[in-house]
């Protein structure tokens, strides 16, 4: 009678929780909600966030307030939004970097991106492009590996910093091809370009829009994108995996982000909010601004999204310790 009792207890305050969090979703939202973007004003991530606003005040009935914080490669603000209430009122715009490198990354890294967030939405996803300064003697990937062969350490390749989705790319494709070349990190995309531009490195990966501008000018030129196909903004560009190399065959490394919120945050809430994100992306208007950035928009389940940076940590785990990058 005892245990009855003590179950009946149990099954009483499950329910208890349950209509409680079910009034919570039935009321939400009803107040503003805050959208931490971990990348500067300006920023593909933030061209994003900013594009959906009005469309999600819209769907939502509230504002959406944008908020940026880049510190430590996005790290900062990730980490604030896993500790933060879960409710709903509070979303990160992430990425590839704090979500499925920086556990492989960071010897301390204070939050665990599959344990503390729940993953809401894929925003967008794009490869990077593979450019070269014009003296470089190659001009397509298979090119490019013999001369990595040839002459291994002759060539520096700059990168947009320690650990990004443009330095491991370049790790990527060293490690399956078993080419050697040296790694320039900057702070950021200008002085990176910059430094293929003047010869002081030979070879850059980076998200389409940075290298276009210099690619029309006669001053870079495309080698390849990393996408498993054809990049439908840059569809003049072979992929990587077109090279015709077998071990090249299959590679795909893309540039993705997306929203999150809490763990903890309600089921019905998280439906909520991608619901109006999904409607926003599908809009005319946010669509075609997206791709003007040259931003693919993407949408989907919480599920997918959730998949999508499991099986991308996976996959670049062995490829971060093989390069030894760290970040302190």
């Amino acid at each position: 009678m005892i245990h009855l009792f003590k179950n009946w207890r149990f099954v009483a305050a499950a329910v208890i929780v349950c209509t409680a969090a079910f009034a919570q979703a039935q009321g939400f939202p009803n107040k503003p909600i805050r959208w931490v973007v971990v990348a500067p004003a300006g920023s593909s991530l933030d061209v994003i966030a900013r594009s959906m606003q009005d469309k999600l005040k819209d769907n939502l009935g509230q504002a959406v307030v944008v908020e940026n914080k880049p510190q430590a490669g996005g790290t900062v603000g990730t980490n604030e939004v896993a500790k933060s209430a879960p409710d709903g009122y509070t979303w990160v715009m992430s990425y590839n970097g704090p979500l499925s490198f920086g556990p492989h990354l960071y010897p301390k890294l204070p939050y665990q991106p599959e344990k503390d967030l729940i993953a809401v939405i894929t925003t967008t996803s794009q490869p990077n492009a593979i450019a070269a300064n014009v003296q470089l003697p190659a001009n397509s990937m298979r090119e490019l590996i013999a001369l990595l062969k040839k002459e291994p350490g002759k060539y520096n390749f700059a990168s947009v910093g320690n650990g990004s989705s443009s330095h491991l790319t370049m790790e990527y494709i060293k490690s399956v091809s078993n080419t050697f070349a040296v790694h320039i990190p900057f702070n950021g995309s200008p002085p990176a370009v910059m430094s293929t531009l003047s010869g002081e490195t030979q070879l850059i990966a980076s998200v389409p829009t940075v290298i276009a501008p210099q690619v029309k000018q006669g001053k870079l030129k495309y080698l390849a994108v990393t996408s498993a196909q054809r990049y439908a903004l840059l569809p003049d560009v072979p992929t990587v995996a077109e090279s015709g190399l077998t071990e090249l065959k299959g590679f795909e490394a893309l540039a993705w982000n997306g929203v999150l919120v809490p763990a903890g945050t309600p089921r019905a809430v998280v439906d909520r909010i991608n619901s109006a994100i999904n409607a926003a992306l599908n809009d005319p208007s946010v669509r075609e601004r997206l791709k003007s950035a040259g931003l693919e928009p993407i949408g989907g389940t919480p599920e997918q999204f959730a998949k999508l940076i499991h099986d991308e940590s996976v996959k670049w785990a062995p490829i971060i310790k093989r390069s030894g990058a760290r970040i302190d």
